[in-house]
């Protein structure tokens, strides 16, 4: 294809999206952003000081594990308000040109690794769509690039050895420890299929079961050749000799048989394509080197113990994006799964070790975990292109280069950018009107009432999980927010004998609150609630709402509040 046809594909390919990936960009913020802000501003007046300052609940400790994206939000919330358009403005802008760099990095990447213009674009397209729920203020949209540029430089290490590529794997790691530690071991998990591909080709080459029955014929022939024999057994020694020999030297032209039988098997595989990269074994180093970056943070052994921590508590159990996925509620990925199984099944399109693994893994994460989701999206997306592009290369060679022209020409460009703009336009309708802060999701007017007429310094407001970001955005000391860890005995607690974290299970303690497993009142006493907030539909709000120990303060179409009546 001529330089000029594809820089022209690859021109409109830009343009297409980024106009579908402003569209796809939810304008609404989600509650972790609400807490992202106000941790950015307390780190740039305090520090990381490893103190929880939001709460009401007393010296909590806190990880600060994506310490550096806070304070980037922070910064651009701040210079919204300064110019005058509005920090959740300039967060929402920050979000759409993210979400535009992430589209466009994904593209070129793509058509690095597959080298295909045509299928790049419309696979990229394919995985921005289902990244939509994705996209938001949170650090694991600037951890994405991240694990997108670690898949590039790993494979092009492969490839070329450029210690520059090296050296980019060994700083990504530093800057995720400091982004989003949370997510530093999956750093390593991408390295796995590679260096498993790169084992078991040394394992197969080595032939073990020839070359030790060659080694220990070799030794006995030695051993033979240098014993000394009495004069009436020679005859018999050398015909052992002579077995040995011939033994060894079949056993080797069995061995090169097998060599080349194997050789050829790796040219044309059945499925699985089998090849010894010479430089994998470099990437083992490169790995031991990046396990000590996990150092180079203020936070600590965090990028160490956090995920281990999160997963011995009980908040896996109870937020919805941890749990595991029912993949027949998620229609879009059973799709994409299903096309998956249809290439490797039924058509005879070969697939690399290291990328069945890599695909077998990020499935099975994503089975138990529904975040997950979003790193099998980006990740196999590279995978399912690869297969794509093999089957076109070998049904329609020129298939592509035909519709690359044809895109390009002054009809397909029209159409084009039309059709791209008008699906962009029905995914955008939808959010025009949609404000920065969902009213019916979070106590906008309730927060308002609280400031104005309760004495928040003193008070000790119980709140339920989903807004309580929103009431410390607001400057409102919470009894719970969305910074799960932070009210769970791995992370305020200590180890005890046994190697159980003995500390204050909050987490617990409200989730036993508001699915009435426990008796409200009871808890309530026990951290000296005040106040309580409750959404107007839950099950809590049935129940204070016909005690006559609550004292109904305040009432809106989604909240109430109430003040808790002090026993006489």
């Amino acid at each position: 294809m001529e330089k000029k046809t594809k820089m022209k594909f690859n021109v409109l390919a830009v343009f297409a999206i980024i106009i579908f990936c402003f569209a796809i960009t939810p304008k609404t913020l989600q509650n972790d952003t609400y807490y992202t802000i106000k941790i950015g501003e307390h780190i740039m007046q305090n520090g990381i000081d490893m103190k929880d300052p939001f709460s009401w609940h007393e010296d909590l400790p806190y990880t600060y594990p994506h310490w550096a994206y806070d304070v980037a939000i922070y910064q651009i919330y701040n210079f919204g308000e300064t110019i005058g358009i509005g920090g959740f403005t300039a967060i929402y802008i920050s979000t759409i040109l993210l979400c535009i760099l992430l589209g466009i990095t994904f593209y070129f990447i793509s058509i690095k690794l597959c080298h295909n213009e045509l299928v790049s674009f419309f696979i990229t397209l394919g995985v921005m769509y289902m990244m939509g729920s994705f996209i938001a203020a949170r650090a694991q949209l600037v951890t994405y690039f991240l694990f997108i540029f670690e898949i590039l430089f790993i494979e092009q290490f492969l490839k070329t050895k450029k210690i520059g590529y090296a050296i980019g794997l060994v700083i990504l790691p530093i800057i995720i420890a400091n982004v989003h530690s949370a997510v530093w071991p999956f750093y390593f998990v991408l390295f796995i299929p590679y260096i498993v591909e790169y084992i078991l080709v040394v394992i197969i080459d080595l032939d073990l079961g020839y070359n030790i029955q060659i080694k220990w014929k070799e030794w006995r022939l030695k051993r033979k050749e240098h014993l000394k024999v009495k004069p009436e057994k020679s005859e018999e020694q050398a015909k052992s000799i002579e077995k040995l020999t011939n033994d060894i030297e079949q056993l080797q032209q069995r061995l090169e048989k097998n060599i080349q039988k194997r050789e050829e098997r790796r040219k044309n595989p059945y499925k699985l394509k089998l090849v010894k990269e010479k430089n994998a074994k470099w990437l083992i180093l490169i790995m031991i080197i990046c396990a000590f970056t996990g150092l180079l943070t203020p936070l600590g052994d965090v990028p160490y113990t956090y995920l281990i921590k999160t997963m011995q508590g009980n908040t896996m159990k109870s937020i919805s994006e941890h749990l595991p996925l029912t993949l027949i509620e998620n229609k879009e990925l059973l799709t994409v799964f299903v096309m998956f199984l249809g290439i490797m099944i039924l058509t005879d399109t070969k697939i690399r070790v290291r990328d069945f693994f890599m695909l077998g893994g990020l499935v099975l994460l994503t089975f138990m975990s529904r975040r997950q989701e979003s790193m099998f999206l980006i990740i196999c997306g590279f995978i399912f292109e690869k297969l794509l592009v093999a089957i076109f290369e070998k049904y329609d060679k020129t298939g592509t280069e035909k519709t690359i022209k044809a895109m390009t020409s002054f009809l397909g460009k029209t159409l084009t950018i039309l059709l791209v703009i008008l699906v962009s336009f029905l995914f955008y309708k939808g959010k025009m009107k949609s404000p920065f802060v969902n009213t019916s999701a979070y106590p906008v007017e309730a927060s308002n009432y609280i400031l104005e007429n309760l004495d928040v310094e003193n008070i000790k407001l119980y709140n339920e999980y989903n807004y309580g970001s929103y009431l410390l955005f607001r400057g409102i000391p919470v009894f719970i927010d969305s910074r799960a860890d932070l009210y769970t005995p791995e992370f305020n607690g200590t180890k005890n004998e046994e190697g159980k974290y003995e500390g204050r299970d909050i987490f617990s303690d409200y989730i036993n609150i508001s699915t009435i497993s426990t008796y409200y009142d009871d808890k309530f006493e026990k951290y000296g609630i005040t106040h309580v907030m409750a959404k107007k539909a839950s099950k809590l709000n049935m129940l204070i709402s016909r005690d006559d120990r609550y004292e109904q303060i305040y009432e809106d179409k989604n909240f109430v509040i109430y003040s808790r009546m002090e026993e006489k």
